[in-house]
């Protein structure tokens, strides 16, 4: 288990709103880009997250992200998942509608 001394990305968020304060563009790229390579390796091994959301991103020093909390991520063996899972405002409509999914799901709740 690691500590991530910047906490996660939904409350760096809350805190530049509080704040009256905006993300530079640069850091939203560069939280975006990593968040991508890490679902890009865990789909590459057939692993879907099925809960990607700020509060699972999770911030280090260096301008390290890393994707946490895979409490409800599963092996995909042999096609498609119905299982309806993870957290209703970030997921997709084909969880939502109860039809098959795959890791295009997790790109949808990463938007």
């Amino acid at each position: 288990m690691d500590y991530a001394e910047g906490g996660d990305a939904l409350h760096k968020m809350r805190k530049f709103r509080d704040e009256d304060n905006f993300l530079e563009e640069q850091d939203v790229w560069l939280i975006l880009i990593q968040v991508l390579r890490g679902l890009e390796a865990m789909h590459s091994k057939n692993i879907l997250h099925r809960d990607i959301k700020s509060a699972n991103v999770f911030l280090y020093a260096n301008d390290i992200v890393k994707v946490g909390d895979l409490n409800v991520s599963k092996i995909v063996k042999g096609g498609l998942n119905y299982t309806q899972t993870g957290t209703p405002y970030y997921a997709s409509p084909e969880v939502w509608r109860d039809q098959p999914y795959d890791e295009k799901s997790d790109i949808w709740s990463l938007g």
